[in-house]
């Protein structure tokens, strides 16, 4: 009976650890999704001042940073014609709009530096409320 017992208690603390290593598992795993998200919507941003040279040029891009509350577009650029200023703020507010609804506590910044490179850094509160960030720089 004592056998039985102890076998009842070795057995239920492997299950435990197990299920310990279940949830370890699950929050990197979150941890990782939200760091994809972060990379996808850098490169995303990335990808918009690369269509949008006129716009970059003209320092459309520069410093651009979210503030929590996406701004709203002054024309929509999908259904009209706009101009490489309208497409920048269309391009801002989409991707802030994107940054927000994708991360934790989102926040987007857009920096250019002497050369003609820019950093996007992707900011977001990761699992257990640790402060995370990406950064990507680029020549567009």
């Amino acid at each position: 009976m004592i056998d039985v017992l102890i076998a009842l208690v070795v057995l239920s603390i492997g299950l435990l650890g197990l299920a310990g290593l279940q949830a370890t598992g699950l929050r990197y795993n979150h941890g990782a999704y939200l760091r994809t998200q972060a990379t996808l919507l850098a490169y995303d941003m990335a990808d918009r001042m690369r269509a949008n040279l006129a716009g970059v040029t003209a320092g459309s891009y520069n410093s651009l940073l979210t503030s929590g509350t996406p701004p709203a577009a002054s024309t929509n650029c999908t259904t009209s014609v706009c101009s490489s200023a309208q497409m920048a703020d269309y391009d801002a507010a989409q991707w802030e709009a994107d940054v927000q609804a994708l991360l934790p506590s989102g926040k987007g910044v857009v920096t250019p530096d002497n050369t003609g490179d820019y950093t996007i850094t992707v900011s977001w509160t990761g699992p257990g409320g640790n402060s995370t960030s990406f950064a990507t720089m680029f020549h567009p």
